[in-house]
């Protein structure tokens, strides 16, 4: 941040750990102003400690519905004065086949990545409008660039998310609000720990989703990712003069992305053949 610039009042969803608490401990400890959401109440006093008078928290679950969500933002706004960051990185990582995934573990997935982010960012967008600026910061994952057997619900979640940034980045920039969307690969947070949940119905044919959840746990402890260096990137970002729209973390989620896109690259050489020729003949088009 330039010596003469303004400290930022961000809003961060689920401060209670991992990234986003490294991160509203980043933007305090630089002077900023940070409204944490959490979902219980016991921790409030805890973190309003980290900074009296900057440090803010707010009662709140993705999972609210809309008016509840707009009600918070409202709060955040009066508690803050006014928010310039909105941080979207409350979540939860989970593990099952597609078919294993029952009505209410999907609905919830999706409540608590996409439907939650969205409904607070809709809320959020008229004060951000209004002000003629502002940014908003989507936390995603490597999962939502590259789908994996056995996290699809989690994909769908995180790719609907990175769907909507790249969409809102096209509708909010010319009215002066930047969008990011952060995708991490593996870090040192609870999310391969008590943060992952294993779908309850389990299938034979779909083993392997077992060992796949067996070997997060056994990862837990050992990614290579520190949160206090994610966050650093993330205002890293927010602060730069040309942010980006997509903001990978880490050597592991770098590799990911650029492999995928080399199999994409191969894969529409391949097909390009068919995909081209689709069109009607130049004869009967007229």
């Amino acid at each position: 941040m330039a010596p003469d610039a303004q400290p930022r009042h961000w809003l961060i969803t689920g401060v209670s750990g991992g990234l986003g608490r490294a991160l509203a401990e980043a933007v305090l400890d630089r002077g900023g102003v940070v409204v944490g959401t959490l979902r219980d109440e016991r921790q409030a006093a805890a973190f309003e400690q980290l900074a009296p008078g900057r440090a803010f928290a707010v009662e709140l679950d993705t999972t609210d519905g809309p008016d509840v969500l707009a009600d918070g933002a409202a709060r955040a706004v009066r508690l803050a004065g006014h928010i310039d960051v909105l941080v979207n990185n409350a979540g939860y990582g989970l593990v099952g086949a597609v078919e294993e995934v029952g009505e209410e573990e999907l609905r919830h997935q999706m409540d608590t990545n996409f439907f939650g982010p969205l409904r607070l960012i809709r809320a959020l967008l008229p004060h951000l409008r209004a002000r003629g600026r502002g940014h908003l910061v989507n936390i995603s994952s490597i999962a939502g660039f590259r789908g994996q057997a056995g996290l699809g619900v989690y994909n769908a979640s995180k790719f609907a998310l990175e769907g909507l940034s790249e969409a809102l980045m096209h509708e909010l920039k010319p009215l002066g609000i930047a969008v990011t969307v952060v995708e991490p690969g593996g870090f040192r947070t609870n999310w391969m720990g008590k943060g992952l949940r294993r779908a309850e119905r389990r299938l034979a044919e779909y083993a392997s989703v077992d060992d796949l959840a067996g070997t997060m746990r056994r990862f837990d402890g050992s990614q290579p990712g520190d949160p206090a260096r994610g966050a650093a990137a993330i205002i890293t970002a927010v602060e730069a003069a040309d942010p980006p729209l997509r903001l990978p973390l880490g050597a592991d989620a770098h590799r990911a992305i650029r492999g995928k896109l080399a199999e994409i690259g191969r894969e529409l050489d391949a097909w390009e053949h068919v995909s081209v020729a689709t069109a009607f003949e130049a004869s009967a088009a007229r």
